[in-house]
């Protein structure tokens, strides 16, 4: 029990020293994450079912080689795509946003740290040492953030394309064989 309640006061006491713009990132990576773990579900569990729908639609159609045939193919490969890139810019938005929401609370943090050197004179290193130490946390809670989401954004983005690319190969399939069987009955 005193383990958590040591990582509690620790996480506690790191939140305190970095101030309020430490709560703003962490929310916001809590929604990043949020959103990076709804596009893995999505790709992994209502996906695969919206292919299969589109791919039945397309295949019960008895047209599939006029112009209008061709536009709904298009129109079905945008839904696809449009459902694949839910979310992705507003998770690159937010690790855009994180680091410079670290850089607000240094400038914030070194605000403070001149406040300070205003009433105690540039003579007391040890309270600058400590306020800008307190000013960098921000930018390092910023930048680990945006960092730890990088990987899931790039993931999620080559995903998407190669889903849309997928569906795509499916459909162009599915005419070629449609346009055979026309050709040899």
């Amino acid at each position: 029990m005193t383990v958590i309640i040591d990582a509690f006061v620790s996480v506690r006491d790191f939140f305190e020293t970095g101030g309020w713009v430490l709560w703003v990132i962490f929310i916001t990576t809590v929604l990043m994450w949020t959103l990076i773990i709804e596009r893995v579900w999505f790709y992994r569990a209502a996906l695969p079912g919206e292919v299969k729908e589109i791919f039945e639609v397309w295949h019960n159609r008895d047209d599939h080689s006029s112009w209008h045939a061709r536009r709904i193919r298009e129109q079905l490969v945008s839904q696809v795509s449009l459902d694949a890139n839910r979310w992705l810019m507003i998770i690159k938005a937010f690790m855009a946003m994180l680091p410079l929401m670290g850089l607000m609370g240094t400038v914030w943090g070194m605000i403070t740290v001149f406040e300070v050197m205003s009433y105690t004179g540039t003579g007391n290193a040890r309270a600058m040492a400590g306020g800008v130490y307190k000013a960098t946390l921000p930018t390092m809670a910023g930048l680990v953030a945006a960092l730890s989401g990088l990987y899931p954004s790039n993931f999620l983005e080559r995903r998407a394309a190669t889903e849309v690319e997928r569906i795509e190969d499916m459909l162009q399939h599915e005419d070629l064989v449609h346009i055979e069987s026309e050709h040899g009955s």
